[in-house]
């Protein structure tokens, strides 16, 4: 996979801006980290799958910058999210003797960039980290925007900081690597950036999904070029999800109630939210926000890119209690993101009563 250009998308947020570069052999390129600081350590967090794709080329091409360089892997997969595994990555920092200058370098998917974020937060109250994604969800969401967290039992990213990166560098030959179902995961994401914010940008996913799948190097870089910005312009206005930014979570309120229902890393992330995309399109229809058309839409792309669109059946009560214990609740009423119109998205606080039809609606 090659692409001739590379892209860059700017997050302004004063102080605190950073770039996405996006593009092929971004990865290997001392370029993409010019200008970002060099200190006497440096460490790469990564997992046991992508350590070994990507860790040393990583590591060769910071050496540069940086006297030494550790790696930690942590286990991979979304069970391990958790306070155990956030402490592996303090124990190598203290470890190592790392001081407040040592810069973290987050190699892989998202729960690696999530935990990555959330050490760098925390260690000695806060030292600079590098968002190096190597999943497509990652590229497209969790890499951008300093949204950094741990799951807990009862909630998913529950336990958690906004803390922005210095640079999100998403190459987009890693994805090469992926399997199948990571890309769909990952083309959830994608998905959503259009009921919410770009009408034109969903018919565009609907006539390029082939392509997508398959990775074809120019879909791909315009529609993780696109996600990016309309995620740019959202968190630029509304970083800490005071307002608009909760728009974001289109789908995830239904589908953080599956995975933490079903148990973390039963379903992927993506796959939990595309199905719960086509639980909030119907809850929008019963509100009388959309018609049936449009839901069939959302519907019909989810399925095409190999997502599932019917929901587990965990009882009426339990995903009702699952969706209460969500970030989106205030007071005890869950506000859902709905779809207001095509290509634009608000939050509504909705009564149990409504939803619970459309959960019957959509599982099984």
């Amino acid at each position: 996979m090659t692409s001739k250009t590379s892209q860059r998308v700017r997050i302004d947020l004063a102080e605190r801006s950073y770039d996405i570069l996006i593009g092929s052999g971004l990865l290997r390129d001392a370029a993409s980290y010019d200008d970002l600081p060099r200190s006497r350590d440096a460490m790469i967090v990564t997992n046991t799958t992508v350590a070994p794709l990507y860790a040393r080329a990583l590591a060769e091409v910071l050496r540069g910058r940086h006297e030494q360089i550790h790696v930690v892997e942590l286990p991979d997969g979304e069970t391990h999210k958790d306070w155990a595994t956030l402490n592996r990555i303090f124990d190598a920092l203290l470890g190592h003797g790392c001081d407040r200058k040592t810069v973290l370098y987050a190699l892989g998917g998202g729960v690696v960039g999530d935990m990555t974020g959330f050490a760098a937060a925390c260690y000695m109250r806060g030292v600079p980290f590098v968002q190096v994604p190597t999943t497509l969800l990652a590229q497209v969401d969790s890499s951008v925007g300093g949204k950094t967290a741990i799951n807990h039992p009862l909630g998913k990213n529950m336990i958690g900081a906004f803390y922005q990166p210095l640079r999100v560098i998403a190459d987009l030959d890693t994805l090469a690597t992926l399997p199948r179902r990571e890309v769909a995961a990952g083309l959830a994401e994608v998905i959503k950036y259009g009921p919410i914010a770009d009408d034109a940008f969903f018919g565009w996913i609907e006539t390029n999904a082939d392509a997508l799948v398959t990775l074809e190097p120019a879909a791909l870089l315009h529609a993780v070029k696109r996600s990016c910005e309309i995620k740019a312009q959202v968190v630029g206005a509304d970083e800490r999800e005071q307002g608009l930014r909760a728009i974001l979570n289109f789908g995830h309120t239904f589908g953080h109630a599956i995975e933490a229902g079903l148990g973390y890393g039963e379903w992927l992330h993506g796959e939990a939210v595309g199905c719960g995309m086509v639980m909030a399109a119907r809850l929008s229809q019963r509100l009388g926000l959309v018609d049936a058309g449009y839901v069939e839409r959302v519907r019909a792309l989810v399925a095409k890119v190999g997502l599932p669109v019917r929901g587990p059946d965990l009882g009426r009560e339990r995903w009702l209690e699952l969706m209460h214990v969500d970030k989106k609740t205030e007071g005890g009423a869950i506000r859902y993101v709905v779809i207001e119109a095509p290509g634009r998205a608000a939050m509504r606080a909705v009564p149990d009563e409504v939803v619970a039809p459309v959960i019957a609606e959509c599982i099984g």
